[in-house]
């Protein structure tokens, strides 16, 4: 008989280190978030309850097993573009996502965020810039994560071209998470950007080399929460045992806003992107797939279906198969996730590592970046990502502090 053992068991040798204190007073982590849509309001719900010990750490991979606590962060802010909730308190807004009661310690007020003008509108860049890292400062935040909707982009790649399209005023070639993203990176303080979503940040060499310079760190791309690390484990483990997959295919239907949104061929082609590319990272070699959200279908909701299937070739060419099907609760799933990157994001400003932090990102993202750097499977990913935190060397090259 095979002993159950826990996951904060299971984990026993990571070191348990002191919060960061400062003048006797706890140091905590002001974090914005753009998008205030079911990602940020369960995140907000979630963190409030563990506060008032109503729930534990359920969906938080790293736990209790590193020295910042939920505790100690703060969401002071959210941006966010719905006419309905831009000027409402975060208690009011999240009546639409929660159904218990709760009061938060930290009731913000949503601000309005930056439009994306690229087929209509007009905007002068340089003005929004001033408005964001003015609402920046005032809220003393450093930490900033981006929940809001998949969209379409194309990658600058080269940091004088994106640098260029703005001095110039060229909104119609920057979609919002790239404007959102150079405006931390003009915020006048050490910070960190975190992208959940595809676009192409951690991934982008510009955004990375502009992070590098300016004192920024950068977690992406797209947050790896339902079918995408349960595939790349299962292909790690076909690979380990040398059966060579035929094809893959994964698809996925959900009912919320951001299934809505990738009914949109241009969106879902992002989304497409991040999930198939992870396959030949793994294996070494090219196989069919497909792999992509599928539909939009409203009584799902949040909780979304999955089914894969993935055919392969065994010993004396015998052909098994592995099928696969669940429900996931996508953000709860991502806002558990967010809760360790907030937190691993401090440790990186404590550091002093900057730029797209590889180990981490590999765990965490569906499209890790750098983008020299390949996907690997979660389990190997998670072995990485110990590492980095308590023995491995400074990944980004720059001086290491003491945490």
């Amino acid at each position: 008989m095979i002993e159950s053992v826990s996951i904060e068991q299971s984990r026993a040798v990571l070191l348990v280190r002191k919060p960061y204190i400062s003048k006797g007073l706890v140091i905590y982590m002001n974090s914005v978030i753009f998008g205030q849509g079911y990602v940020a309001s369960i995140l907000n719900v979630g963190l409030q309850r563990i506060k008032d010990g109503e729930i534990g750490l359920e969906g938080i991979p790293l736990g209790n097993s590193i020295s910042k606590t939920m505790e100690d962060i703060k969401i002071v802010g959210a941006f966010d573009l719905d006419k309905k909730k831009i000027g409402k308190n975060l208690g009011e807004v999240t009546k639409d996502y929660w159904d218990g009661n709760i009061k938060f310690d930290d009731d913000y007020i949503i601000e309005e965020g930056y439009r994306d003008n690229r087929e209509r509108g007009n905007i002068d860049l340089e003005g929004e810039l001033e408005r964001l890292t003015d609402i920046y400062k005032r809220k003393d935040a450093e930490i900033f994560v981006n929940t809001i909707t998949t969209e379409s982009f194309e990658p600058f790649a080269e940091e004088k071209e994106f640098l260029r399209r703005i001095k110039e005023n060229d909104f119609k070639r920057i979609s919002p998470v790239q404007f959102y993203f150079y405006s931390v990176m003009e915020y006048d303080r050490p910070s960190v950007f975190i992208n959940c979503i595809p676009t192409m940040i951690a991934n982008d060499p510009a955004m990375v080399k502009m992070a590098e310079e300016r004192e920024k760190v950068i977690f992406g791309d797209d947050g790896a929460t339902g079918a995408t690390p349960l595939t790349t484990d299962i292909l790690e483990h076909l690979k380990e045992r040398r059966r060579k997959i035929m094809s893959i295919c994964q698809f996925n239907i959900g009912g919320n806003n951001d299934f809505l949104s990738l009914t949109e061929p241009e969106r879902n082609i992002s989304k497409e992107r991040t999930k198939a590319g992870v396959v030949k990272d793994i294996l070494g070699y090219e196989v069919p797939t497909y792999i992509k959200p599928t539909g939009y279908l409203e009584p799902l909701g949040d909780n979304k279906f999955v089914s894969m299937l993935i055919p392969y070739v065994s010993f004396n060419e015998a052909i098994d198969e592995i099928t696969v099907n669940m429900r996931v609760n996508d953000s709860p799933a991502l806002a558990g996730n967010i809760v360790d990157l907030i937190r691993l994001g401090e440790i990186c400003l404590e550091r002093g590592e900057y730029g797209a932090i590889y180990p981490i990102n590999a765990f965490y993202m569906k499209m890790p970046g750098p983008i020299e750097k390949a996907a690997i499977a979660k389990i190997k990913a998670f072995e990485l990502l110990e590492e980095w935190l308590f023995e491995g060397d400074n990944i980004s090259g720059g001086e290491r502090k003491e945490t």
